[in-house]
Parts: C-alpha cells; sequence; structure tokens
C-alpha cells in the first residue's frame, strides 16, 4: 500500500471563536486531491485550562466541516488530543487535522523503494518566510 506524509496541523482559535470560514479551503484541498483527512477534532480549553474535544456535528459553528469528505474518526487517541490541547492558550479553541499529503505519495514511494530514509522534515513559519522574501528582493533591488 502506497500511503502519502501523514502530518497534522493544530489551527488555533483564540477566544473559543469557532467559525466555518476556513471549512472551504480545506474541502478544496480533499476535493482537488491534494490531502485525504485521516481525523479531525476540534478542541476547547476553558480558562482554568480544561479540555473538551468535540466533533464538528456538536456545535453549530463547525457543522460546515462536516461537508468535507474523509474518515474523521478515532485515528487520534485521548494522549494525541491531550498532547495536542498542551499547546493552546487558555480561553480557546483549536481545530486539529490529520491528513495524507497524496500530492507526495509518488515522491514518498519512490524514496522508500530506492532505499532511502527522510531524516528531518519540518515546516517554516510563513512570518519568517516573508520576512525572508522581503530580505530577498530589498537585496536584489541593492544590486541593481
Amino acid at each position: 500500500m502506497t500511503i502519502g506524509p501523514v502530518e497534522y496541523v493544530l489551527i488555533s482559535f483564540p477566544d473559543n471563536d469557532f467559525n466555518g470560514d476556513i471549512a472551504p479551503a480545506i474541502a478544496d484541498l480533499v476535493d482537488s486531491g491534494t490531502v485525504r483527512i485521516i481525523d479531525l477534532v476540534f478542541l476547547k480549553k476553558d480558562e482554568d485550562g480544561n479540555i473538551l474535544s468535540f466533533e464538528y456535528d456538536d456545535l453549530p459553528q463547525t457543522a460546515a466541516y462536516g461537508d468535507i469528505d474523509g474518515d474523521a474518526d478515532g485515528f487520534m487517541s485521548d494522549e494525541d488530543i491531550e498532547f495536542a490541547a498542551a499547546a493552546l492558550a487558555p480561553n480557546s479553541a483549536a481545530l486539529l487535522i490529520i491528513w495524507e499529503d497524496l500530492w507526495a505519495a509518488p515522491l514518498a514511494n519512490a524514496v522508500w523503494e530506492s532505499g532511502g530514509v527522510l531524516l528531518a522534515g519540518s515546516r517554516i513559519p510563513h512570518d519568517i518566510v516573508l520576512e525572508a522574501i522581503a530580505i530577498f528582493e530589498d537585496a536584489q533591488g541593492e544590486l541593481s
């Protein structure tokens, strides 16, 4: 069985302000074959640090996520959810998604078949990338 890299994303919503605004963008990723949803869970941390996890159909403001194709059932353990929730500030909420990067499955398979081993990988935060691009563009302007 060929499977692409599997990753998680934890998207925080300050002040427990869930909405369905990002659901269409996630649905587009699924519909285009870019990712496959393996599991999806919502988290809330109250002011005292208590954690509540729930599914998309438990709150009206998360119902839009029900239109996203995927398995979204039980891949994550309670320990996984607690680990992710530790990153949340009090009185905030988050969407925790585990997805397969379908776009990378052919490369992952080629690496595996060639005997290669992925040693490390990480995402570079968006603000750091924007800052690096600005520095690069400034340097290019100075060379012109």
